[in-house]
């Protein structure tokens, strides 16, 4: 027993040696900080006072708190907000119980070719048609309802608008807000300020709350890039904020916000199928877009992370590493945009007939039925696009 006991206690002492070798190189001063620096001279005082890593363990309840504050709003506001807008959820058609047709389903494609379709015929004794008009419902029936897209968006409208506005009032008596050359002087060794601690752990826990639910929410076509985008935005305001690269992170952003509120509140329209609003709103918001994430974003935040921080200091890994994560941004920034100058251009013409992202529900005409689960984002206007780019909600 007692050398058990003594061989448990071993193996724990060389994980304990194993994790302190691990984060000794993780928090290697040369990967954080220039070469004439070390964490010894970020030591609070003076009057300054600096970001840690242990601040960030602030977002892990803050990031529950969201998500209890979010469902108290979707219930309470959103869905009396949707009634009084006329938005309503259709009752849809459940299909047949059928353990053959649901096992392929489950486990093998949702679309079967015709050469699957007539196998499943011959097993379950049913008419083709009847096999086809099968899985269209039961796609149907996995696709989320209006309801619960208008308030998902609503929620996010609300944080957008209130984060932009916070983010101006901690910004605009800022220098290097006007002048980007002024957010290197003294780095690293910048006093982190209160407006800028909260602009942080708020928004983190913001985006760390929408990680926890993507499984939950409303799955887009680019679901996987916003799985990217997720993890992007957080590891990229979490190095800025162990590395000090605070005041461009408030920056990144704010210029991000201004873009996503207009988005949201052309889908809040575009379910309350407001049309001339929600079109109006969406030029608007892809010009803004455009504007912000393909012109402000790389020519004068990547170009003040570029090119003015080795006045200051020589390149190390930080500055590499944090450049290289504003790019992959900006790359997702460029599949959004061409997403929505494709629909933009399909709205010209006139030929925009679905949301490039949506997932939309089929329609289900059989026998003179017409099926009631329409997708009220599918319209022949530009409202069908107002539901792109919301992987661009995301910073």
């Amino acid at each position: 027993m007692t050398c058990k006991f003594l061989s448990v206690c071993a193996c724990v002492e060389q994980i304990a040696i194993m994790i302190g070798t691990i984060s000794e190189w993780f928090w290697w001063d040369r990967l954080w900080l220039p070469g004439n620096l070390t964490w010894a001279d970020l030591k609070d005082g003076e009057g300054f006072v600096y970001a840690r890593a242990s601040h960030l363990y602030a977002t892990v309840p803050f990031a529950i708190v969201f998500l209890v504050v979010r469902y108290l709003f979707e219930r309470l506001l959103a869905t009396p907000l949707a009634a009084l807008l006329g938005i309503t959820e259709k009752p849809r058609y459940k299909v047949e119980h059928n353990p053959v047709l649901e096992h392929y389903f489950s486990t093998k494609s949702k679309h079967p070719r015709q050469a699957d379709i007539d196998g499943l015929c011959k097993k379950c004794s049913w008419s083709s048609r009847k096999v086809e008009r099968w899985f269209r419902r039961r796609r149907n029936q996995d696709r989320p309802g209006v309801l619960k897209k208008f308030r998902e968006v609503s929620w996010r409208l609300v944080f957008y608008l209130a984060a932009f506005v916070g983010g101006i009032i901690a910004l605009y008596d800022k220098p290097w807000f006007y002048n980007l050359r002024e957010m290197w002087n003294g780095y690293p060794r910048q006093s982190m300020l209160d407006s800028q601690y909260w602009y942080y752990i708020v928004e983190m826990s913001f985006y760390l709350s929408l990680v926890l639910r993507i499984t939950f929410d409303v799955k887009r076509k680019d679901f996987k890039e916003q799985i990217i985008h997720h993890w992007a935005t957080l590891t990229l305001l979490a190095f800025s904020w162990c590395g000090n690269y605070i005041r461009v992170g408030t920056l990144v952003m704010l210029i991000h916000d201004s873009s996503d509120i207009l988005l949201e509140s052309a889908k809040i329209f575009n379910y309350a199928k407001w049309e001339k609003t929600c079109n109006g709103i969406f030029v608007v918001f892809a010009a803004v877009f455009i504007i912000t994430r393909l012109i402000i974003f790389p020519f004068w935040i990547i170009h003040c992370t570029w090119v003015y921080p080795p006045d200051h200091y020589p390149p190390f890994f930080g500055y590499y590493f944090f450049n290289f994560m504003l790019v992959i941004l900006l790359m997702l920034h460029t599949f959004w945009a061409f997403l929505i100058l494709r629909m933009v251009k399909m709205f010209l013409f006139g030929s925009l007939t679905k949301d490039e992202r949506s997932d939309n529900e089929e329609d289900d005409e059989e026998d003179g039925e017409t099926s009631v689960t329409e997708d009220n984002d599918r319209h022949v206007k530009v409202t069908n696009g107002c539901g792109a780019g919301g992987g661009a909600n995301h910073h």
